[in-house]
């Protein structure tokens, strides 16, 4: 491990100050993906800035209804929120699913969103990869890839984003609040993450120097009835196969409002937005699950070992559509 230095941010802009002046460090927060990094070399800074005492661990309630969630509660807090539990039921157990309860009490909003691709061919350096040398090569593309991505790939990088909390805010239409030498901004979390394209070492629009704040959940009554449902090789602690954030509204019998997203499909969380447009104003029946399964899925570009994943997304999809129609709860 290549030597370091810490230094402790005694507020965001002393940390961004830091970080534009060392353009190798990195912020740590609880750490719990970034220190895995360390120890696999596949980080090297020259300096690591601790942001985990800055002013920006608590949840508070906006005028207009919204929630804005410090970039430091922890994962444990956000989960047992009762404002996220009640308005945003599918964020808190899609935080439920994702890790341990050790882990979920370290980790930080923030650092969950900033999660590096859970490829093995990432994590081991005797292998070539595009994410951590820009040309380099992607062996998945034709190795052991049935955990790879099927939409939104490259022959760059078939990576996926491993977070289940990133499903969920994707789908409740969630907005990333930066701070930066310019400023603060906001970025609708649909568009923070990034496609491979052939840029696959970029995972985020974050630009340099920039601190994420804090994350905004929007009002949104269709959110109540939100379910998610994850597939994954066993059920303690796995990363997805396949998991499916969902969440609809419905007037009569007709589909009046609807929310749907994908996690471990594709190199950020997959927002099947064409699907959702499909289903407003359809009966909300296994006939209208189906057909909006499969526009969520055109354009999937299987691998060699991971073709049965769109089969399983496609029952997944229905599976939660289904259950969110019916008023939510446990899928």
């Amino acid at each position: 491990m290549k030597n370091f230095t810490y230094t402790r941010a005694v507020s965001p802009k002393d940390a961004i100050q830091k970080s534009v002046a060392d353009p190798d460090a990195l912020f740590i927060g609880g750490g719990t993906n970034l220190v895995d990094r360390l120890k696999a070399f596949l980080d090297q800074p020259s300096q690591l800035i601790d942001i985990s005492r800055l002013q920006m661990q608590s949840i508070e309630k906006l005028p207009n209804g919204a929630l804005r969630v410090g970039a430091l509660v922890s994962n444990t807090a956000l989960a047992d929120h009762p404002e996220v539990k009640r308005n945003y039921p599918m964020l808190s157990r899609s935080i439920l699913a994702g890790a341990s309860q050790q882990i979920r009490n370290v980790a930080t909003v923030g650092g969950n969103i900033l999660q590096r691709t859970r490829c093995s061919y990432y994590y081991d350096t005797a292998f070539a990869c595009n994410k951590r040398q820009p040309g380099s090569g992607c062996p998945a593309a034709t190795g052991i890839n049935r955990m790879h991505a099927i939409l939104g790939a490259s022959d760059q990088c078939v990576a996926v984003n491993p977070s289940d909390m990133c499903v969920a805010l994707a789908a409740i239409d969630a907005v990333v609040e930066v701070e930066g030498t310019r400023g603060k901004r906001q970025i609708p979390f649909v568009n923070f993450h990034r496609l491979p394209d052939n840029t696959p070492q970029q995972d985020s629009n974050l630009q340099p120097g920039e601190l994420i704040t804090a994350v905004i959940l929007p009002p949104l009554p269709v959110a109540k009835s939100g379910v998610y449902l994850k597939l994954r090789d066993r059920t303690s602690y796995s990363f997805a196969l396949v998991s499916v954030a969902a969440a609809i509204e419905v007037t009569g019998d007709k589909i009046k409002d609807v929310r749907l997203a994908m996690g471990g499909v594709a190199h950020k969380p997959w927002r099947a937005m064409d699907a959702e447009k499909y289903l407003v104003g359809k009966s909300a029946d296994i006939d209208s699950f189906t057909q909006a399964a499969n526009i969520a899925l055109q354009g999937a570009k299987p691998l060699a070992h991971n073709g049965f994943k769109i089969e399983m997304t496609k029952r997944a999809i229905r599976r939660a559509l289904m259950v969110s129609a019916q008023g939510g709860g446990i899928v």
